[in-house]
């Protein structure tokens, strides 16, 4: 191997390590993503229905900051996303985060001061889990977050609480609709779904 190959490989080692060396840890980026959404559930000028549409708006902002709502879909709906368009994956991303807002939001609304609590980090190589528990009037809820790392930053793109994961209940709960009814029987159920919440008497 030539002297010049073996200095740009080096050279492009060391840039990659850099780089490697830059990005924040799982924990230390996701912290600021769930001080943001805790603040603005305790935030008085934000509580009540009258602000629910403002509350609601700044909080899916704040969270999407973190969380990967495409990634989360794709591993929500399994190989069917292979199947469709792109026109058809945006659809059910969006659906599938209005649905997420009406329901894990909207059950967050209760929020009266829970502590959130940092407990350890688990990286393998572009996947990591962060371990948090919330203290609930002195019980212990463990909630952990996976995340992937897309260019620099880590995104959430699923949630286990108390031992449940978000991706795998919704996969299991669409898999005998998209069975009987295909992609576009699914559709129109989170579609109707959502439209319940929003008369408020939703609920999945």
């Amino acid at each position: 191997m030539k002297v010049r190959t073996v200095v740009l490989l080096f050279l492009l080692s060391v840039c990659f390590c850099a780089v490697a060396n830059a990005v924040e840890s799982p924990m230390a980026q996701l912290k600021p993503t769930l001080k943001s959404l805790t603040d603005l559930l305790a935030d008085e000028g934000l509580k009540g229905d009258a602000h629910r549409d403002e509350r609601r708006s700044r909080i899916m902002k704040a969270i999407k900051v973190g969380f990967d709502f495409e990634e989360m879909s794709k591993r929500i709906l399994g190989r069917t996303w292979q199947e469709i368009s792109p026109e058809e994956r945006e659809r059910f991303t969006r659906q599938m985060i209005k649905l997420l807002e009406n329901i894990y939001v909207g059950k967050l609304e209760s929020y009266s001061g829970q502590q959130i609590e940092f407990q350890e980090e688990r990286v393998k190589g572009k996947r990591a889990q962060v371990s948090t528990t919330i203290d609930n009037q002195g019980v212990k809820i463990p909630v952990h977050y996976v995340l992937n790392l897309t260019d620099s930053r880590w995104m959430v793109y699923d949630i286990n609480i108390e031992g449940v994961s978000l991706v795998s209940n919704y996969r299991e709960q669409f898999k005998s609709i998209l069975r009987t009814d295909k992609f576009a029987g699914l559709m129109k159920v989170i579609e109707e779904k959502n439209r319940s919440f929003e008369k408020g008497k939703g609920s999945l």
